[in-house]
């Protein structure tokens, strides 16, 4: 018996749909499809500073998976090439294993996702929405310019981490190298060099979205 044939999303349907993952993001637990990547180790004894110090790196890192979902879906949601599309949703749905770790790692902790995390959805969708209507190419730059700032804040969070806090370092460890990847990846599929302003004006909003979301 033949299949029946599946009409294409209209634009309603792409902004009920995209609703609808926003509101995944942001209330319900995320499920990863990886294993959290800290295993079986014994968590760190941290002292209240020291749990303090790392809840605040996590819920950071639990904010840039917030906004990496927002951005993907806003270019996703436009892109033009299939190719692209498939290539942003599949970014997404690694990106969602990162947000169940550092949710996993944020509850072991005794502490909380940022409160501001639909604002920084919002803000993070409609950057990679406008972005998507420019280009694809341009979008997969701006894919390229995340995941390359992203790797430089991993790094900096993964010195700063105390010695014996494996959970916490096995966890950044995973999430740089899949960034890498993702970069890669994007700039295979055609990504465009980004004019120069652009990158300066992302670490200087990234900074801003670090110094609030480590306390709030």
């Amino acid at each position: 018996m033949s299949q029946p044939a599946t009409r294409p999303l209209s634009p309603v349907d792409r902004l009920v749909a995209e609703a609808d993952r926003a509101l995944r993001t942001l209330f319900a637990r995320p499920v990863a499809q990886r294993p959290n990547p800290a295993g079986e180790l014994e968590p760190a004894l941290l002292d209240e500073p020291g749990r303090r110090d790392v809840a605040g790196m996590m819920r950071v890192n639990h904010v840039g998976e917030v906004c990496a979902q927002a951005l993907y879906a806003g270019q996703a949601m436009v892109a033009r090439d299939p190719q692209t599309r498939a290539h942003l949703l599949q970014a997404a749905a690694e990106e969602t294993d990162h947000l169940a770790w550092c949710a996993d790692r944020l509850d072991e902790l005794g502490d909380r996702p940022s409160l501001l995390n639909p604002l920084w959805y919002g803000g993070a969708f409609a950057i990679g929405a406008v972005a998507g209507l420019i280009s694809d190419r341009l979008s997969l730059g701006f894919v390229v310019e995340t995941e390359r700032q992203v790797e430089s804040h991993l790094d900096e969070h993964l010195q700063r981490l105390p010695a014996d806090d494996g959970r916490s370092r096995r966890i950044l460890e995973q999430m740089k190298a899949d960034e890498a990847r993702h970069a890669d990846n994007a700039l295979a599929s055609g990504a465009a060099t980004l004019p120069r302003p652009v990158p300066s004006l992302m670490r200087l909003a990234a900074g801003v979205m670090k110094a609030v979301a480590t306390r709030i």
